[in-house]
This record gives C-alpha cells, sequence and structure tokens, in this order.
C-alpha cells in the first residue's frame, strides 16, 4: 500500500457520500487526500486508487491530468501557483511572476536546488479583483502581492 490506513479511512468517507455504483465518483477527493500525505500522484498511486475505487486506471489518469491542481512529479515543500490569466496579467501578474522567478532563481514548472520551492503558472484562482493573487500549496490564497509582500511571503517560507 503506498497510501496509509488514516488516508484510505478518508477515502472511504468521500466514498460513502455515494451511491455503491458510482463510487468514481469520489475519483477528485480521493486523489486529493493522497497528495496531501505523498505530495504528489504517481502513476502507481493513480493504479492503487483506482484498484480501491473500482474503475479503470485510465479514468483516474485522465482525471488526474485533466485538472492543474494534481502535481504528477514532486514538487518542493512550498508550491506557490501565480495566476497569469488576463485579469491578472492585465493587474500585475506577470511582474509578480518575474519576481519570483528572480527571487528563486527558477522558471514556471521549475523547483529550487534545495527543494525549497517550485513556481508553477495557475489557472483563474477567481479573485480577479484582488490581482495579482498567488496560491501557496493549494491552500493560502495570496492577495494584491506587491514585490514587498512576495519578498515578504518567500523569506516567510523559507523558515
Amino acid at each position: 500500500m503506498l497510501l496509509s490506513e488514516q488516508c484510505y479511512k478518508k477515502i472511504d468517507r468521500e466514498l460513502a457520500k455515494y451511491p455503491a455504483d458510482q463510487r468514481q465518483s469520489a475519483v477528485m477527493a480521493s486523489l486529493a487526500h493522497a497528495q496531501v500525505e505523498l505530495g504528489w500522484i504517481s502513476s502507481d498511486v493513480m493504479a492503487e486508487l483506482a484498484d480501491y475505487i473500482r474503475m479503470p486506471a485510465i479514468a483516474v489518469q485522465e482525471v488526474a491530468t485533466f485538472y492543474n491542481m494534481y502535481n504528477l512529479k514532486p514538487v518542493g515543500k512550498h508550491k506557490i501557483s501565480v495566476c497569469t490569466n488576463l485579469p491578472c496579467a492585465l493587474s500585475g501578474g506577470v511582474a509578480a511572476a518575474n519576481r519570483l522567478k528572480e527571487k528563486l532563481g527558477i522558471d514556471f514548472r521549475g523547483t529550487t536546488d534545495d527543494g525549497a520551492f517550485t513556481l508553477v503558472e495557475g489557472e483563474c484562482m477567481g479573485a480577479c479583483g484582488d490581482a495579482p493573487v498567488m496560491l501557496v500549496n493549494d491552500q493560502r490564497m495570496c492577495s494584491f502581492m506587491s514585490n514587498d509582500k512576495i519578498d515578504a511571503l518567500v523569506e516567510e517560507l523559507k523558515k
């Protein structure tokens, strides 16, 4: 087993929300639980989840590769997603991304040598009025990210 018993208990709670013949409806939540535990979703984890949920492995892979919220390769301790969709791009998103690239010494989809940071280009985060916005580890939304706020965020995450 690649996932812990605790992770499978969480997946079981997700599966319980659906009729027995609709177990596949829990695939997104199951992938999310696996990612929280492991940090990323390998093809072996996808296959294990497919067996557990009782759905074709290719169907799990289709979901995992369709949505950009799933990490399909290892990422740094702190994954920072920067929205560069048009509204954010026009409101400083590109400049914020460039500041992070410069500060971290990496490009999009890159990870720092020490494994501390991964930088990714994010899709719309639904906070256009707060641009530029970033999402840290798929959990923490950071808004109105000026250079000073970006610098402070990086320093905070380094600790």
